[in-house]
C-alpha cells in the first residue's frame, strides 16, 4: 500500500504521493490556491486521480472554497 503524504503547514488533506506532486507541480501549496482553476484542469493533471480529486474537492468544499 502506497503512504500518502502531507506537507507540513498546509491544508491540502492527506492524499497519495503522485497527486500531491502533481500539486506541487502547478504550484499548489494550500487549498485556496486549487480556486485558480477548474475541476476539469486539475483531473487531467498527471497523478490526479478520482480519489485525490474527491478528497480535494470535499476539503475545498468544507472551507467554503470552489474550483474556478
Amino acid at each position: 500500500m502506497k503512504q500518502q503524504t502531507r506537507p507540513v503547514g498546509n491544508d491540502i488533506p492527506k492524499i497519495s504521493a503522485p497527486a500531491q506532486r502533481a500539486l506541487t507541480t502547478a504550484g499548489v501549496r494550500q487549498l485556496k490556491d486549487l480556486t485558480k482553476f477548474s475541476e476539469a484542469e486539475v483531473k487531467n493533471w498527471h497523478g490526479i486521480g478520482p480519489n485525490a480529486l474527491d478528497q480535494l474537492r470535499h476539503a475545498m468544499n468544507e472551507k467554503g472554497l470552489t474550483f474556478k
